[in-house]
C-alpha cells in the first residue's frame, strides 16, 4: 500500500487552478520532494494531503485513508509542519511540546518517556526552559519538527521547513530527517532549495499546479533534451544578456563567471559562439557539463510556458 496516493487531485480558488489533476504515488519509507517556484501549488498540495483543504475534484489517500471520507483518520497518520508552524512564542520549549502532546491526546505515561527522547533527538535539551520566541530560526524549526513528531506519526508532510534557515541549521535539520528515515518514517517535503531536492529519492516538478516530471533527480536531469555546456567568461552576465537578445527562449543559467547553456543542436552552439565573438565576449573556456536541477527546472518552466494548456 502506498503511503500517499493521489488520482487527478484538483483544487480551485475561484478562477485560479492551484492544483491541476495531480497524480502521484509515494512508497512507505520514501523521501519524496515537491519542487517548484512560488505559486506552483506546493502548499495547496500539502494542505490537501493534510485534510485541511477539500479537493475540488479527484481523490487522495494517506496511509490508506481517503482524505475527504476519513479526514480525522488521515490526521492521525501524519505530522504536518506548515511554512509558519504554530509555535507559541510565550511558551517554553517544554510547554510547547506538552501542549502538542495534549492536542494529540498522548497519554501522560507515554509522554514522560517520549518528551526527553524528542528533546535529545532534536538537540533541544539544553534549551527546554527557553521561550520559543527567543529561539534561533533553526532551533524553532527543530522544535516545530519535534512537535509534529509528538504522536509518532509514520508520515511527515513538511512545507519548506528550512526556508530562511542558515546553512548550518539546514544541515542539522536534514541530519534529523535522515534519522527518521532510518526508522521507517515516510517524508514528503516541499522545498525551494534544489540542493535539498537532490537528497530526495524521487522528486516531482510542479508548475502552476501541473506535474511536469516525477522521477529520481538523476533521471529527471537525464531527460533534458540537447547538450548542456559550461562557458567560463570574463563578463558572464553581459554574455547572457547578449544571447538572450538574439534567442529570448534560450535556456541558460548564471553561476558566477560561468554560464550554463542548453544547446538544442550543435549548429545552435556554433551560432552562439559566433555571436559572442562578434560582441567581444567570447568564452575563455568551454566544457560539456552535467545539468543541475536548476538547469532542468528552468528548461521545464520555459517549455511549459510555451505550451498551451486546456483548463478543465
Amino acid at each position: 500500500m502506498d503511503a500517499i496516493r493521489t488520482a487527478s487531485l484538483t483544487r480551485r480558488f475561484g478562477d485560479t487552478l492551484a492544483v491541476d489533476n495531480l497524480t502521484l504515488a509515494i512508497a512507505p519509507g520514501e523521501l519524496f520532494g515537491l519542487v517548484g517556484p512560488d505559486g506552483a501549488g506546493k502548499t495547496t498540495t500539502m494542505r490537501l494531503l493534510a485534510a485541511i483543504l477539500a479537493p475540488s475534484s479527484g481523490e487522495a489517500w494517506v496511509g490508506g485513508h481517503e482524505i475527504t471520507r476519513n479526514p480525522e483518520l488521515v490526521k492521525l497518520q501524519l505530522g504536518y509542519m506548515s511554512q509558519r508552524f504554530g509555535l507559541y512564542p510565550d511558551l517554553t520549549v517544554d510547554e510547547n511540546l506538552r501542549f502538542y502532546a495534549d492536542l494529540h491526546e498522548v497519554p501522560r505515561l507515554i509522554r514522560q518517556e517520549r518528551l526527553p527522547r524528542l528533546l535529545a533527538f532534536s538537540q533541544l535539551e539544553p534549551f527546554r526552559k527557553r521561550l520559543a520566541g527567543r529561539l534561533s530560526g533553526g532551533m524553532k524549526q527543530k522544535l516545530g519538527l519535534a512537535c509534529a513528531m509528538i504522536h509518532e506519526p509514520r508520515l511527515l508532510l513538511l512545507d519548506e521547513p528550512t526556508n530562511g534557515v542558515d546553512p548550518v541549521s539546514r544541515r542539522e535539520f536534514w541530519r534529523i530527517l535522515y534519522q527518521l528515515l532510518q526508522q521507517g518514517v515516510t517524508i514528503f517535503v516541499a522545498t525551494a532549495y534544489l540542493d535539498e531536492a537532490e537528497r530526495c529519492r524521487r522528486i516531482a516538478l510542479l508548475h502552476q499546479g501541473r506535474l511536469l516530471a516525477c522521477d529520481s533527480p538523476a533521471a529527471v536531469k537525464a531527460r533534458l533534451p540537447g547538450q548542456m555546456v559550461e562557458w567560463q567568461l570574463d563578463q558572464a552576465r553581459a554574455a547572457a544578456a547578449c544571447l538572450r537578445r538574439r534567442w529570448p527562449a534560450a535556456v541558460m543559467g548564471l553561476y558566477g563567471d560561468r554560464l550554463h547553456l542548453l544547446a538544442p543542436a550543435p549548429e545552435w552552439l556554433d551560432q552562439a559562439r559566433a555571436e559572442l565573438r562578434d560582441a567581444g565576449l567570447g568564452p575563455a573556456h568551454e566544457r560539456p557539463c552535467e545539468p543541475s536541477l536548476e538547469d532542468v527546472l528552468v528548461a521545464a518552466l520555459r517549455h511549459d510556458a510555451e505550451v498551451p494548456h486546456a483548463r478543465s
